[in-house]
Order: C-alpha cells, then structure tokens, then sequence
C-alpha cells in the first residue's frame, strides 16, 4: 500500500476495503511518535484558543442554561448534570487504590478524569450493565433527544478543556471498561492515548457514533491519522467539519 498522507485519502481507503482487509491499514501507520507539536508555539496557541472558545461557549451556555435544566427535570427523573468516569492520556500508566473495604492498586492506561455532560437517558439506563448508545435508543429522553441532535448535551465538557483534563480537537475519551475490551481485540488501541482527549475529532467527524467494532477500527485510523499528522490546516478542517455536523444533526443519536 502508498503511504497515507491526507485525511481524505485515508477516509477513501477506509470506504474502499472490504472489512477483512481492514487491518491491513495498520501497517500503513506504525505507532506514532511523541509529537513535536505538543511543545512551543503549537501547544502555548492550542491552549489559549481552548480557553477563549470555552470560556465563550459557557458564558452564552449559561444563558439557556435554566430553560434547559427545567426541560430535563420536567421530561424525567433524576439530576440536570451527568459525570461520568473517562480514560485521559498516556503520558504514563497510572495506579490509584480502589474504594472499600478490599483496597487495591488497579492500573490505568490513561489518566483517568471526570466527564461532564447535561443528562440525556433515563437514571437507570445502564442497569444492565455498560453498553453504547444505539439508534433509536430506548434510554434516551425526549428532551435528551432533542440535546444529542443539536449536540448541546456536550457543551459541559467546556469545563472539562478549561481544567486541563481535555482540550477541543482530539480522541474521543472512552469509559475504561470499553477501552480494556478495545485493547484486547484491536491491535495497538490504546495509541490513541499518546494525545489529549478532545470534544471533536478527525474521528467524530468523519466516523460518528461507535456501532462495533469496526467503527471502533474506524475511529482508531483517523485518532492515530491526527496524532501523527495533525496540525492548525487538520485542525481548521475538523472545526468547519464539526460545524456542519451540528447543524446537520449528522450521525446523532
């Protein structure tokens, strides 16, 4: 195979090769190096960028805010916020000591962070256990609906990027649950981890919603893609990419 050097050439392969040879796009795109651009001037103008954007999209955020929480506690029952457990970057393994009687070490692949989100599913919609959002989910709200459409339900996750623990364009930061399955049966999985999470992506934007796990393969090509190659074009594309997502209500559940 030609070496992939653009975005859209890798969404072509993607599209192009039946799923048994999907796999074979990962000898294309060896683990990535620590990229220079998480120092300097890249990184110094990344962070700022994220602390206006989100310091403007929580400000407008809290106008509607009100409204928005009265819809949620009018549709159903349970808290106007959702926190939520997710894995961060690697920049080194991390062990933390459980809570309970039995403490123990338990190793992370990344660092791990609390998710902020408005609630869009019923308070006991993972009774059964974790499981990914499908279409036409039962669990979602009607108000929740109408926030995944619009994509409103992620505007929290702006306090996330002001504390640090994420930033705007990056790898979608998953559950650990999912992210041990992921690593045992997709090669190199956790190389996504070598970049902040982010609240949009090459991924996101070119991928959707997790259905399987081919998607999951999906989404890891473009993640690794981005780490490897990414900079202010890629990242001006994501963002104008993530625009017409929203309006569109693309791929939302």
């Amino acid at each position: 195979m030609t070496p992939i050097d653009d975005s859209s050439q890798l969404r072509d392969r993607i599209r192009a090769l039946p799923d048994h040879e999907l796999p074979r796009l990962f000898t294309d795109m060896p683990p990535p190096p620590r990229p220079a651009r998480s120092r300097g001037l890249y990184a110094f103008l990344r962070r700022a960028f994220d602390i206006v954007v989100s310091t403007v999209a929580l400000a407008l955020f809290g106008l509607f805010l009100p409204l928005i929480a009265l819809a949620i506690r009018i549709d159903s029952r349970g808290p106007v916020f959702y926190t939520q457990s997710r894995i961060g970057q690697n920049r080194r393994r991390h062990e933390h000591d459980t809570a309970g009687p039995e403490r123990r070490k338990v190793i992370y692949p990344g660092r791990p962070f609390r998710i902020y989100k408005l609630r869009t599913m019923r308070i006991d919609a993972e009774k059964d256990g974790p499981q990914l959002a499908a279409a036409g989910d039962s669990r979602i709200t009607r108000v929740g609906r109408l926030l995944r459409l619009s994509r409103i339900d992620e505007v929290p996750q702006f306090v996330n990027v002001l504390l640090g623990s994420m930033t705007l364009i990056g790898p979608r930061p998953e559950r650990l649950c999912f992210v041990r399955q992921y690593e045992r049966d997709i090669p190199d999985y956790c190389d996504r981890l070598a970049a902040q999470p982010g609240i949009t992506g090459l991924a996101q934007v070119n991928n959707g919603y997790d259905e399987d796990l081919r998607s999951v393969r999906r989404k890891l090509m473009f993640d690794r893609f981005y780490i490897r190659k990414g900079g202010w074009k890629l990242d001006l594309r994501i963002l104008i990419s993530t625009v017409r997502v929203v309006l569109t209500g693309e791929g939302a559940r």
